[in-house]
């Protein structure tokens, strides 16, 4: 399979179809824990084709949907002060704060740019040396690398007015916390994008102390259903163990020079995950060397503790404990283009794949 039709052909989906419902015979819950694959499933209405013993929840695999409320509210108090930049990706602009969003704060005047990259902040910065120009990095082992390189590069050509304000995140201390807290669950769909960056070792733990199959996928409709058939046979062989469906993109090792990148400029810490709390060494945070880029060491700022909107089940959405339509304020006063909670914010939110293809 090499093309996109291929992974979309007719044919082969249904032969999968026929060969899960012909070997799945017990109650089996599988969580996808990524914002690209919850779109898929949604997208192409993979849950609509399996037997009705199998069940499919989305866990927390959205980067925006789980960056904390008081990153955002540190991200404006930052865009108020004088001579400062944020630079952003999209998603993140819409976001609700406490009191405000970042959207809100630049109608209001406060200089907040959109980037694609954290290479085009550092660039921004060496642009326009009389500013303090802020990147905001969110995401997974995914996007980690690329601010990473940005910080590395700004060191390398010691640019002193390049900030990170950090929320970068480790995918797989989640996956545990969830099991540790009592969601019932028999296989992961672990993240493919992560994957490409991280290799395969990172999910042996999960498998071996918690009896769960880890099978990374790909985001096509046959990637999706070959990994839930291969989820389904170890499940139903009392199997536990890593497999990788997304050959074509990930291999066991990963990305070396990004994870060498990774080790050089980031160290763990604990962080605080939107419905599963503070969890262990699931955060990125720049070592001792890098420390004149971490804006929060060099322009400390105070926020009270935020609180969630009224209503929202955003926290139990991330969980898997919920589905969006279970949430009162699904579909109602919150929407896409009137969000009242993050996983209705982003492209790969639960809510939004579920207003847009399942309403």
């Amino acid at each position: 399979m090499k093309y996109i039709d291929e992974y979309r052909d007719n044919t082969l989906v249904y032969n999968l179809v026929r060969r899960i419902k012909k070997i799945s015979k017990k109650e089996i819950s599988l969580m996808e824990v990524c914002g690209g694959h919850t779109m898929s499933i949604q997208k192409f209405g993979i849950p609509s084709l399996l037997p009705e013993n199998i069940r499919l929840i989305s866990g927390p695999g959205c980067p925006v949907c789980v960056t904390s409320k008081k990153f955002i509210d540190k991200a404006i108090a930052y865009s108020s002060m004088k001579d400062v930049v944020i630079t952003t990706f999209g998603d993140l602009i819409r976001v609700p704060g406490s009191k405000s969003s970042l959207e809100k704060e630049k109608a209001n005047g406060a200089n907040i740019q959109i980037v694609y990259s954290p290479l085009q902040a550092l660039q921004i910065a060496k642009d326009n040396r009389n500013k303090k120009i802020i990147f905001l990095g969110i995401g997974f082992e995914t996007t980690s690398p690329t601010s990473a390189a940005a910080i590395a590069k700004g060191y390398d050509e010691k640019i002193n007015n390049f900030f990170l304000l950090s929320s970068h995140k480790i995918m797989p201390p989640a996956m545990s916390a969830l099991i540790d807290e009592g969601v019932k669950l028999n296989g992961y769909i672990c993240p493919g994008h992560v994957s490409t960056i991280t290799g395969s070792a990172i999910y042996e733990p999960i498998a071996k102390n918690y009896n769960l199959g880890c099978v990374i996928s790909g985001f096509e409709p046959t990637d999706i259903l070959q990994t839930i058939l291969m989820l389904v046979k170890q499940f139903e062989n009392n199997e536990a163990k890593v497999e990788i469906q997304y050959k074509r993109a990930v291999k066991p090792e990963g990305n070396v020079k990004a994870k060498q990148l990774l080790d050089e400029v980031f160290e763990l810490r604990d962080d605080w995950w939107r419905g599963l709390g503070i969890i262990t060494n699931s955060g990125n945070t720049l070592k001792k060397k890098y420390e004149a880029f971490n804006i929060e060491k060099v322009i400390p700022v105070d926020v009270t503790e935020p609180e969630e909107p009224k209503g929202s089940v955003c926290g139990e959405i991330l969980k898997g404990l919920k589905t969006p339509k279970e949430c009162k304020l699904f579909g109602t006063v919150c929407t896409p283009s009137e969000p009242i909670g993050a996983c209705m914010v982003s492209g790969e939110g639960a809510c939004q794949a579920y207003f847009k293809y399942n309403k």
